[in-house]
């Protein structure tokens, strides 16, 4: 009776390993298939190239690929720190980050629009014991809202690139 219950139970296992195998995400970079052939940041240059750099990394599987669409980039990107609680002294508990990015993509050979997107992320952060540690946990909130905000890119590219 165990002997039958074991290989039941691993028929099953098996069948549920196999109902994954085909699994591909709806909006997957590797359907991307772009090259940046020229690129230009405006406003704060460090997150800007923050941004590009995530997306040079995309397009460098597409450096052979003769059928990768050549693109024009350009990047805005700003944030704004706010003091968004302060305790009865008047001293800062709590700052909220907004990262605001312009993204525009246009085809380098016939200069259509591909894309024209205004991303806005925010986040809070805790003011730390240690100037450092605060700058620390300031900065780490930045590259998460950059990472989001690649993400958020990312789905809207593979929407009008496919579409296009």
């Amino acid at each position: 009776m165990k002997k039958i219950t074991q290989l039941i139970s691993s028929f099953i296992l098996i069948l549920c390993i196999n109902a994954c195998t085909g699994y591909e995400p709806i909006f997957s970079s590797k359907k991307l298939q772009f090259k940046i052939a020229d690129y230009s940041i405006k406003a704060d240059k460090k997150l800007g190239n923050q941004i590009y750099t995530h997306l040079y990394t995309l397009t460098q599987s597409n450096k052979n690929n003769s059928d990768a669409q050549n693109f024009h980039i350009t990047i805005e990107a700003s944030k704004d720190k706010t003091a968004t609680v302060k305790n009865s002294a008047g001293k800062i508990l709590e700052y909220k980050v907004t990262l605001s990015t312009s993204i525009i993509i246009k085809d380098l050979l016939t200069n259509d629009e591909i894309l024209n997107q205004y991303f806005t992320h925010s986040s809070p952060y805790k003011v730390q014991d240690q100037h450092s540690e605060t700058r620390q946990l300031e900065d780490k909130t930045i590259d998460n809202l950059i990472n989001k905000t690649y993400q958020d890119l990312l789905i809207k590219m593979s929407e009008n690139i496919s579409t296009k």
